[in-house]
């Protein structure tokens, strides 16, 4: 028994080692369709209640003010919601024998690390199979960048910064804040970071809107993507011809680059452990952007070096979970 969270009250067992348990499930299951198809996922409901308060309090015809002001209210709303439902599953973990169910089972919809694995996975079959237009039609499931404006390469370029960026967003940061604060962490994460998917846009609509959401899942992403960074270069120790100096190297010097706060730190790792470059000039929504490359490697990239990120990501994520369990050992 392992006393948490709240005075008298013992969970089961170690809530770090339910969370190993619903990341080896995850893993296993992955997406898990056949069970959301017939009823609605967490991340889902979330974001219906986004996307209603969207349509009803960010109407073009307020001001830019007036709008910000609406969308710091909506993200105090959301996160006091997410943290209210966080703490209830908690406390019937605690309370209850077989609470503990109820949380696992919520843990595994949170956790996206074989659907991530599985997304990119299937842009190196389309690449290796179906040719550029396989490979379009896959990765434009992953990014927001037009496929058609992308090369076999780019294509290649696009699924492996996919694949690093959203380690930290699928795996590191869930897994950061299950450890540091419980299910009302990782709820309220993963609802942070809904929002900022939908409303923390750059564009004339979100800019203001979203405004509080973008700053608060860049606050809650500080600590996971540079963590990403650093598991990548261990994750290279196992990794053949990876290099897990030059991916500290590489972070170090070039996640600044990136437009995104984070974004850099596990990009410019996996460039630098794998030996390519990522990033640089690409197209969203007819604009060229002229972003800086990161990584002294090859730019041409083909469907094996997206099997060689797979296989770095993969080690990852099982560093990962190592991590909790030297926590969770640590701790008994």
């Amino acid at each position: 028994m392992v006393t948490l969270g709240f005075a008298g009250a013992s969970a089961p067992f170690d809530p770090l080692i339910l969370l190993i348990l619903a990341m080896g499930i995850e893993a296993y299951l992955g997406e898990a369709r056949f069970i959301f198809s017939r009823i609605k996922h967490p991340i889902a409901i979330l974001g219906a209640m986004i996307g209603f308060f969207d349509d009803k309090l960010n109407r073009p015809k307020r001001s830019q003010v007036d709008r910000a002001i609406r969308g710091a209210f909506v993200v105090i709303f959301m996160v006091s919601f997410s943290a209210a439902i966080g703490i209830g599953v908690m406390w019937l973990t605690f309370h209850f024998t077989w609470g503990w169910v109820l949380e696992c089972a919520l843990l595994v919809t949170l956790l996206a690390g074989r659907g991530l694995y599985d997304a990119v996975s299937r842009v190196a079959k389309g690449l290796e199979l179906e040719g550029l237009e396989g490979g379009r039609e896959a990765v434009k499931h992953i990014v927001g960048r037009d496929p058609k404006s992308l090369d076999a390469p780019g294509i290649a370029r696009a699924a492996v910064e996919s694949l690093a960026e959203n380690f930290s967003d699928a795996v590191a940061a869930p897994v950061f804040w299950y450890v540091l604060l419980g299910f009302p962490g990782i709820l309220v994460y993963k609802t942070v970071n809904t929002m900022d998917s939908m409303i923390g846009h750059k564009t004339p609509l979100h800019q203001a809107f979203g405004f509080t959401a973008a700053r608060l899942d860049d606050a809650l992403n500080a600590i996971p993507a540079r963590l990403s960074a650093l598991i990548f270069a261990a994750a290279a120790l196992f990794v053949p011809t990876a290099n897990p100096s030059l991916a500290i190297k590489t972070a170090m010097r070039d996640a600044k680059k990136h437009r995104s706060f984070n974004a850099g730190w596990p990009e410019a790792a996996m460039a630098g452990a794998l030996g390519i470059a990522l990033a640089g000039p690409r197209t969203y929504g007819g604009e060229r952007v002229d972003d800086h490359w990161m990584g002294d490697g090859r730019a041409r990239l083909t469907h094996k070096d997206i099997q060689r990120a797979l296989y770095l990501y993969g080690v990852a994520c099982l560093i990962t979970g190592g991590i909790v369990g030297a926590i969770a050992a640590l701790r008994l």
